[in-house]
């Protein structure tokens, strides 16, 4: 299993190429031709450097990276790369993109970490538990135990992710919250783990948006599955929450 200082030398080589870009004003390129899908040079450097000590220390793991797609392995281990997760953050100066890495074994996500530099914070388990390093020491991770979506902080990138029907649907679970906030990216996760939030709720996310962050919601308390309840690890539709009882009220608001 993985070790806490492999996930320390991941966040150190990732920190190395993403801090000295990070509010430089450098050049962004745009991956789609309808749209806007942001990338750095900090992104792609990044996710080499990340790559290059995951083959060294795994070389019959596969890996699957944003930026530079899939490497075959041995078929049972996957590690799987955001190496700046909330692109559109770094480029705007905001301090909640991430750096995220996960790794599955037969399909499910069983380690992971969130590195933020900046603010010099590492979120991660390991399988056995989640744990905090950086200001203010280390801890282990515990969620809230809130289980009334009355009481609940619920995170969203956006409300606008969610289109016609689905629309409706978020804005009734957003209603029955006491309070929403917007535009955390991975940052929103982290803080369901830590336990200062209670949900959060995206569309459309990729197996690198989610991967490295389920086992430290998971291992501190918490559920990540998929709006439909399927497991989160192929991405899509998903919601994470702080306990099962919140988890289960919260689905069934949705899908009402």
């Amino acid at each position: 299993m993985v070790e806490p200082a492999f996930f320390r030398s991941l966040a150190a080589a990732a920190a190395a190429e993403t801090l000295p870009r990070f509010r430089q004003h450098g050049p962004v390129s745009n991956k789609l031709a309808a749209g806007f899908d942001p990338v750095t040079e900090a992104d792609q450097k990044a996710e080499d450097a990340i790559r290059r000590l995951i083959t060294a220390a795994f070389p019959q793991h596969g890996v699957l990276g944003e930026e530079y797609g899939s490497t075959a392995g041995d078929g049972e281990h996957v590690w799987v790369i955001d190496p700046i997760d909330g692109t559109r953050a770094f480029i705007s100066g905001l301090p909640v993109w991430g750096t995220l890495v996960g790794l599955t074994q037969r399909g499910d996500a069983v380690a992971g970490m969130m590195s933020q530099p900046f603010t010099g914070e590492l979120f991660y388990s390991c399988g056995s538990g989640s744990f905090f390093e950086g200001p203010g020491g280390e801890r282990k991770l515990q969620t809230r135990l809130t289980t009334d979506l009355a009481t609940a902080t619920l995170f969203t990138t956006t409300p606008a992710l969610f289109k016609d029907a689905a629309r409706a649907r978020y804005d009734r679970l957003e209603a029955s919250v006491r309070l929403a906030r917007y535009g955390v990216d991975c940052y929103a996760f982290a803080m369901v783990a830590a336990g200062f939030a209670d949900l959060v709720i995206e569309a459309g996310l990729q197996p690198y948006d989610i991967v490295g962050l389920i086992p430290i919601i998971e291992q501190a308390g918490g559920v990540v599955t998929r709006l439909d309840g399927g497991p989160a690890e192929t991405g899509g539709d998903i919601l994470a929450s702080a306990t099962a009882g919140l988890h289960a009220a919260a689905l069934a608001r949705f899908n009402d």
